[in-house]
């Protein structure tokens, strides 16, 4: 149920991220959610690892929207790179 929650939290993490780091992003809304879930869920497991949840916790909506502007910054610089923006 952990990882359910981590998704709906990321999702509006995205969207939060995306108001918080404006510009323009190649995959629009649904790419600026999908980063904010796997941030979610990557900050959840990464805060477990350095003991910041216990098993069964998820990441707060302070750190899925770390780490969605993370994750949204990395993609900006791999798609910049490649010419895509």
């Amino acid at each position: 149920m952990s990882i359910i929650w981590a998704i709906i939290i990321g999702l509006i993490a995205g969207l939060v991220a995306k108001a918080l780091m404006p510009g323009r992003d190649p995959g629009g809304f649904i790419i600026t959610a999908l980063l904010g879930i796997v941030g979610a869920v990557v900050f959840t497991f990464l805060g477990r690892a350095l003991g910041f949840y216990n098993e069964g916790e998820s990441a707060g909506f302070i750190g899925a929207i770390i780490g969605a502007i993370l994750l949204l910054w990395i993609y900006r610089l791999f798609t910049k790179r490649r010419g895509i923006v």
